[in-house]
């Protein structure tokens, strides 16, 4: 397995296209420079009343495929992001 770290910032309204549909992938560039190409819904978990926002850290397997999309660094026990 193999992760990859990035920055995310979309406004509410941005990922509004997204989630209605007009948008479907999301391109972010990794920390190593690497550019991802992730499906829009993937985020939904993520989405704020301020859209998205902060670093996330993607995992996947030998075959490029995700296996976890998660924020980066994980929030400590019993709080929100």
């Amino acid at each position: 397995m193999q992760a990859y770290y990035f920055t995310l910032h979309i406004s509410r309204s941005d990922y509004l296209r997204y989630y209605q549909g007009s948008a479907a992938r999301v391109v972010v560039k990794a920390q190593d420079g690497r550019s991802l190409s992730l499906p829009a819904a993937n985020f939904r978990a993520f989405v704020s009343h301020e859209g998205i926002h902060g670093t996330f850290r993607l995992t996947v397997n030998d075959q490029q495929r995700l296996q976890s999309l998660e924020r980066w660094p994980p929030s400590p026990p019993g709080t929100t992001a």
